[in-house]
């Protein structure tokens, strides 16, 4: 951007044409005002698109490399014997007896642990530790720190750090919204001005020098584009700013993602009842004779697969005591966030073994159920290895895209004689060239988008106090 030098005109970048009032028509002056914007925000965000690319890459590799890592605590030999999985946290709470139960979630299938998540003083905040049991025996086999809904082991929760804040807290996390923030913009900046030129000028083939670059650039971008935005829109939902504002715009057209109730002594009606497994006790609960008997994990377990017909991974969290010591309910749900979406959950209660509530994803608003489906895309759950395979092939997408684009920005430099120069920007005056009835809506535009997305506003702001200063350097030089 320290580059003031005034661009000539070349045969591949030719000024817009003049109208009989000396200004170019109004598009030409939009795609002039697109090209420089595009040309900008690539040249500066670039180095913070280029770290989310390589985290972002390393984190759709970081599924295959926890399975091989954690091999010892995520495997068991296959049998076909169980033991209840009341004994199974038995024995992760013998093996830990500071913490106290968080969580359960049963082995998913044969020759897999079982995973009791514990409130541990050993584990920082904001984590659980997991306990791993083989679950035909109900012998601890490890126990490592685990992070989020994702379940996420250390190596993963490292890299899923590394690509949302550095590791580096609520301060990191500017890199990341700054990205995201501005990903979409030079997107669609770049996918206008693919498609404004001439099917001659995109071709590939028989070019070369910096149209070569530039063919390479505009077709990969195309192609990586879709992508990209959905990268872009659910990266800002995580998002410190931005974040926010979304949470509140889904929330006032009724799009929040709606919770379960299972608060002590809850329960709704017509949620029909736990078919026949109410009053017993069994491996994790009270005796049968206390004032507040727990019908146990196994129990619910049951009632979950058998009479509710949820399949596939679950989670079982323990219910709630309330003050006066009336225990809630049972909390089940899916965590399966592949395709098609298994993501429902009851809750049953602890003493009488009544469902006394269930959500079903089907249920959810439009608006969730897209933010819960662009979220498992864009942490690579929604269509397992070959969504991890996408998310690599857009990051390296990006890589060469940003390599490309600077290297076009080499090859505009002036020739000085062999001496080392920058590539020239693009002329300034596409905003005065605009005329009102474009320049007015378009700021208002700006403006709105700008206050939602505050650091791409913020951000905007900056490139243009700059640029203004260095217009006024450069025609302070060019007078004296």
């Amino acid at each position: 951007m320290s580059a003031v030098t005034p661009a000539r005109k070349t045969s591949a970048e030719p000024e817009p044409p003049a109208t009989d009032n000396g200004r170019p028509p109004a598009a030409s002056a939009l795609r002039a005002l697109v090209l420089r914007l595009h040309f900008y925000a690539g040249l500066l965000i670039a180095p913070f698109l280029l770290v989310a690319a390589l985290t972002g890459a390393l984190y759709a590799a970081s599924y295959q490399i926890e399975r091989v890592v954690y091999s010892d605590q995520l495997t068991v030999p296959a049998k076909d014997t169980a033991v209840p999985v009341g004994e199974q946290v038995d024995a992760a709470l013998a093996a830990h007896p500071d913490g106290t139960l968080s969580a359960v979630r049963p082995a998913p299938a044969k020759g897999e642990t079982t995973r009791v998540l514990l409130d541990d003083p050993s584990v920082p905040e904001g984590r659980k530790l997991a306990v791993f049991v083989d679950p035909h025996t109900a012998e601890v086999k490890g126990a490592l720190a685990s992070y989020g809904g994702s379940g996420a082991l250390p190596f993963r929760a490292w890299v899923s750090g590394l690509h949302a804040n550095l590791n580096l807290g609520e301060t990191g996390r500017l890199y990341s919204e700054l990205a995201a923030s501005w990903m979409w913009v030079v997107v669609l900046g770049g996918l206008v001005l693919w498609f404004g030129r001439r099917r001659a000028q995109r071709k590939l083939r028989g070019t070369k020098g910096r149209r070569r670059t530039l063919s390479l650039h505009g077709t990969v971008g195309v192609w990586a584009a879709l992508g990209l935005l959905i990268l872009s829109a659910t990266g800002l939902t995580w998002s410190t700013y931005a974040g926010e504002n979304i949470g509140e715009l889904r929330a006032k057209v009724g799009g929040s993602t709606p919770t379960i109730s299972a608060a002590p002594g809850g329960g709704h009606e017509g949620h029909g009842s736990g078919g026949g497994h109410a009053g017993h006790g069994d491996g994790h609960g009270d005796e049968a004779g206390s004032e507040h008997p727990d019908i146990g994990i196994d129990h619910v377990l049951s009632i979950a697969r058998d009479d509710q017909k949820l399949d596939g991974p679950l989670e079982i969290t323990p219910p709630v005591v309330g003050e006066d010591g009336t225990p809630g309910a049972y909390v089940v749900k899916q965590i399966d966030r592949q395709v098609p979406h298994r993501l429902d959950q009851i809750a049953v209660d602890a003493s009488s073994g009544e469902v006394t509530d269930r959500l079903d994803f089907a249920d959810h608003p439009v608006l969730a159920k897209l933010t819960s489906i662009g979220i498992s895309a864009h942490d690579g759950r929604l269509f397992g290895l070959a969504n991890q395979i996408v998310l690599l092939a857009l990051a390296l997408s990006v890589v060469a895209l940003i390599v490309w684009g600077y290297r076009m920005w080499w090859q505009r430099r002036p020739d000085r004689d062999g001496r080392l120069s920058f590539g020239r920007p693009y002329p300034r005056g596409a905003l005065r060239n605009l005329p009102v009835t474009w320049w007015l809506p378009l700021a208002g535009v700006t403006a709105l988008v700008g206050w939602f997305v505050p650091l791409l506003g913020l951000s905007l702001l900056a490139f243009l106090a700059v640029d203004v200063v260095l217009g006024l350097v450069a025609r302070s030089r060019a007078e004296a």
